[in-house]
């Protein structure tokens, strides 16, 4: 590869990929604290939920519980909007919301380092939810509670929570650390947390999932979200006295 054409890739690099913002030692250091924390509570979690699906014990016992609870407060308006959620957060209306929400993101902000957080946060949870459900093989409540047509895939983890929850806090999370608003961080995530809920209950209310697998869900994007954290923080947070590595840098580099 030539000199021009390697400086011609920098250049394209700094100009799309290469976000740097200026934080504080503290706030960085707090950044990575919370990043491990969510990781950790959510690879625990999961572990434990899937002991106990697998095991048949433990929280696994909740499942029938909480689905009777449901399906005796089964109503005609109700069924309406959680098959609204459904349809909105499933796998053909959300892919299509992430990639309008990709292309005005890139197109507005002419910067690609965020919206490929987002896409490979999203296309992470795709993954582990296709490998872990052939995997685990756990069946989905009777196909008579299923109040929006029959599904005989497996259900654990739910795909839809996992979405949902991944689009939601990954966004929330990419627009707050820039705005770095308190008012807009708590509006951001409160959002995102009630958003959620309500998938949540669409899904156990709808009679596609038990407990396990909609908690499942949360603690796989926990995983994710405090995953795209960590690599956020890495690649775009220096503190005062760091080196410049973004658009900068190549003037420094040509000497400029």
């Amino acid at each position: 590869m030539t000199a021009t054409r390697r400086g011609r890739i920098a250049q394209w690099r700094d100009k799309f990929i290469v976000e740097e913002r200026y934080l504080q030692p503290a706030a960085r250091r707090r950044l990575y604290v919370t990043s491990g924390i969510l990781v950790a509570t959510g690879a625990v979690a999961f572990a434990f939920l899937l002991v106990s699906v697998v095991t048949q014990t433990g929280f696994h016992e909740l499942d029938a519980t909480v689905e009777a609870w449901f399906n005796e407060r089964v109503d005609g308006t109700a069924t309406g909007i959680m098959i609204v959620l459904a349809v909105a957060f499933g796998p053909v209306a959300l892919p299509i919301i992430i990639l309008v929400v990709l292309v005005i993101w890139i197109s507005v902000a002419r910067h690609l380092w965020r919206p490929l957080l987002l896409a490979g946060g999203m296309i992470s949870g795709v993954v582990l939810a296709q490998t872990i459900a052939p995997l685990v093989q756990h069946p989905r409540p009777p196909v008579g509670l299923m109040l929006f047509g029959p599904d005989h895939s497996f259900s654990f983890p739910s795909g839809h929570v996992l979405g949902t929850s991944d689009f939601l806090l990954i966004t929330a999370y990419l627009l707050a650390s820039r705005i770095q608003r308190t008012w807009f961080t708590i509006a951001a995530f409160s959002v995102a947390i009630a958003s959620i809920g309500m998938q949540i209950v669409s899904r156990l209310y709808l009679g596609y999932h038990w407990i396990s697998d909609t908690t499942a869900s949360i603690a796989l994007s926990l995983v994710i979200v405090g995953t795209v954290i960590a690599i956020d923080t890495h690649r775009t947070v220096r503190v005062p006295g760091e080196p410049i590595l973004g658009p900068l840098s190549q003037l420094q580099r040509d000497g400029t």
